[in-house]
């Protein structure tokens, strides 16, 4: 015979609230060097281009392929917000799963940077009590707001549905009573 409240077993199904990855947005400078770098190496190459037939353009693969690395990995990240947990999936070629339970998040801080602001993106930190995963920053997330109250929500119901409740003790120091 079942010991498990029926009321809370029906709140444990675990549903998707978000899924999204960071947005391009934040290489930005990086992706701006390399069409810096490619600028510079066509314009280097367009004088040896006229005696070698253009083998010195062959160079512009090095800013493509650097790119297209930080791109790939960058689209390769992504979160998944469900009901009891926020699941990073990072990895080109090799594949790292890292989970992070909802109850176990201390606090969270959104920001939205002028410039991430202007684009409708903004970062979300994580502080948790995890061992692994102490802190948690996701950058240039789009619609951060919705994300935040999904993850707020989220956080209070599952501490509810475990019975977990956080307790700030204050730092004493050594002979110090507390106040």
């Amino acid at each position: 015979m079942s010991t498990e409240d029926p009321s809370n077993a029906a709140s444990a199904v675990e549903t998707a609230l978000w899924s999204g990855h960071t947005s391009q947005w934040v290489h930005f400078w990086y992706y701006f060097l390399c069409i810096l770098l490619a600028v510079g190496i066509a314009f280097a190459a367009t004088i040896p281009a006229l005696f070698t037939g253009g083998l010195a353009y062959l160079a512009l693969i090095i800013p493509a392929v650097m790119w297209l690395v930080r791109w790939w990995a960058t689209k390769c990240t992504t979160y998944a917000l469900t009901t009891q947990r926020l699941r990073i999936t990072s990895g080109i070629l090799s594949k790292k799963v890292d989970e992070l339970e909802l109850f176990r998040v201390r606090d969270y801080t959104m920001d939205q940077p002028f410039l991430l602001r202007l684009v409708g993106l903004g970062n979300l930190t994580l502080i948790t009590s995890d061992a692994t995963t102490p802190t948690l920053a996701m950058r240039a997330i789009p619609g951060i707001e919705s994300v935040r109250e999904k993850l707020r929500t989220a956080v209070q119901t599952e501490r509810d549905r475990k019975r977990v409740r956080q307790m700030d003790v204050d730092n004493v120091e050594d002979g110090a009573a507390p106040h």
